[in-house]
Parts: structure tokens; C-alpha cells; sequence
């Protein structure tokens, strides 16, 4: 992790197309609250071409983010914050560009003071799903299990977390080839978790684990939203809906802006 903010640097959010898409109201409260802690910030909505690389598209993939690249060029973003770990990962596998966890970014800047240990009467316990391409970032594993303690909620360890963590099922681009053998995964997946509550950092994640049959947050539904209890349910698996995904996504552009200030 970081040992601080770094006040002159120029940094970049990028939510990731998911979140996006699952939760247009935790990504504008997140970047208005990164705006008003970090003196230079702006916020980027673009895909990090993940998708398209793993399909084998590799000439696209490459066309498309330098594309992104060259935007944060034209804006002088110099590092970038990601609150999706498989952008992080590509960032950090295809281009200098220095990158951070927006979860290894919280502990630095803190929570919003009225956020601190609002869940601590909560008699929630989850466990925690890392997802498979945060493998190896301690900084993001350590973050979402900080910002867990910080809210004040319970949680356990599975048997697989951490580097031993199990793929959601979404891994890879399987589902468009072999929906079947997504399942199974999602499914396998589901049973390593005991069938506890469980919290994502990967709205992608999240809605594998309620195909699953699983019970799961999101980690910006705990920060922004109402305290969870035990018997509380999660918000509906949006991200199978085009028409709820797209429309999303426009509003999380619309309010980031206003958000943002920009015109």
C-alpha cells in the first residue's frame, strides 16, 4: 500500500463498466467523496478492454486502450484509482501507468466520519468473496476487510479467500462460449462459501454469487447504503437486464458529471 497521498499528483477514478451499470448512485457518491479528499482528481468512464482481450481480440484490445490511454494523456491524469480489479490488472499488465485499488486508497483517505461504525449493532456476519484477479493484492484484500471493521460489521474467513480464492464463474469470457459450465462454476463457487451472506468487491462477482442462490453486497452497498441486518436482502441481479445495464450506465455518466461540475 501507498504510505500516502501523494497531493500533487493528478489521479484518475475508474469505476469499471459493471459498477457502472450495477450501481450508479455508490460510484457518484464515491467519486464526489474522492474529489473533495484528493486536490487533483478526475473521474473516467471507459472500458479497459478486458473483454475484448480475453476473446482473443488482441489487435482491437490493443487499438481500444491505447485509445484510453491517450484520453488520460489529453487530461493530464498521471496515476489512476480503480474500483474494479480486473481493470486494475490490465492496467498494471499493459501500460506504466502507475495504479492503485480504490480499496488500498480508503484507509489512506479514511471514511466519511458519519460512516464509522454505523453497522456496529448490526447482527450481520459475512464472509468475504476476493476476487480471482486480486488474487495477490494483499493492499486490496487487507482494504475491504479494513473498510469491513471500519463500518463495524462482523465477518469470517472461508476456506478459499485471500490466494486461495475461487473463480465467480464469469472468468475468462466463458459465459458467452459455454453458459452451461458457467454455472457449475458459479455453483461450485457458491458451495466453498458455505452459503454464508457474502460481500464482492466485483459487482460482476456479485451477480454470479446471486445466480448462485447466495445472498451478496457489494462492498459500496455497505458504505453508502443502509445498515444490512441478518434477515435484510440484497439488491436484485441487475447486470442480466441490457435495458437496466444501459440505462445505468447513463445515469452514472449524468450524475458524475453534475456530480464533478462538468458541463
Amino acid at each position: 500500500m501507498t504510505a500516502a497521498i501523494d497531493k500533487e499528483i493528478h489521479y484518475g477514478f475508474m469505476p469499471g463498466c459493471s459498477l457502472s451499470s450495477y450501481h450508479p448512485e455508490a460510484v457518484i457518491k464515491t467519486a464526489a467523496y474522492l474529489d473533495s479528499v484528493l486536490p487533483k482528481f478526475s473521474a473516467v468512464l471507459k472500458c479497459c478492454g478486458k473483454p475484448t482481450r480475453d476473446m482473443g481480440q488482441y489487435d482491437l484490445f490493443k487499438e481500444r486502450f491505447a485509445g484510453l490511454i491517450s484520453d488520460l494523456e489529453d487530461v493530464d491524469i498521471e496515476e489512476m484509482i480503480f474500483a474494479c480489479p480486473n481493470c486494475k490488472a490490465v492496467f498494471e499488465k499493459e501500460s506504466s501507468v502507475k495504479s492503485y485499488s480504490l480499496w488500498e486508497i480508503l484507509p489512506l483517505t479514511g471514511l466519511p466520519k458519519e460512516l464509522r461504525g454505523k453497522a456496529k449493532d448490526s447482527d450481520m456476519v459475512f464472509t468475504i468473496h476476493d476476487s480471482c484477479s486480486a488474487r495477490h493484492d494483499k493492499e486490496t484484500q487487507d482494504g475491504i476487510r479494513w473498510i469491513l471493521r471500519e463500518l463495524g460489521y462482523q465477518y469470517v474467513e472461508s476456506a478459499y479467500s485471500r490466494e486461495k480464492t475461487k473463480c465467480c464463474g464469469y472468468g475468462g469470457m466463458v459465459n458467452p462460449v459455454n453458459p452451461v459450465l458457467t454455472k457449475k462454476v458459479m455453483q461450485r463457487r457458491a458451495e466453498t462459501l458455505e452459503n454464508r451472506p457474502a460481500v464482492t468487491y466485483c459487482s460482476t462477482c456479485r451477480s454470479a454469487l446471486m445466480q448462485a442462490g447466495l445472498r451478496a453486497w457489494h462492498i459500496l452497498d455497505l458504505i453508502w447504503g443502509p445498515v444490512v441486518y441478518a434477515q435484510d436482502e440484497p439488491k436484485p441481479d441487475i447486470l442480466q437486464t441490457p435495458a437496466d445495464v444501459w440505462h445505468n450506465r447513463y445515469v452514472t455518466r449524468k450524475g458524475l458529471s453534475e456530480a464533478l461540475g462538468i458541463k
